[in-house]
């Protein structure tokens, strides 16, 4: 399969300046997975600027 890149850019959301897996979504999903995280666009914006990828703060951002 071929990444979309350049498409995915456009809706990504991660504000990581120096993160290399942006837009690169199946990358940056399994980078995640293996430390028992999220990637950043799975939460709000003011939770994502913390960069807690953490299972539990995504709990914590949903419950609101």
């Amino acid at each position: 399969m071929e990444c979309r890149k350049e498409r995915n850019l456009k809706f990504c959301t991660c504000s990581y300046p120096h993160c290399e897996k942006k837009g690169l979504c199946c990358e940056c999903v399994a980078y995640h997975r293996e430390r028992g995280e999220l990637p950043g666009c799975f939460f709000p914006p003011e939770v994502e600027r913390t960069y807690d990828r953490s299972i539990e703060a995504f709990i914590r951002a949903h419950k609101r």
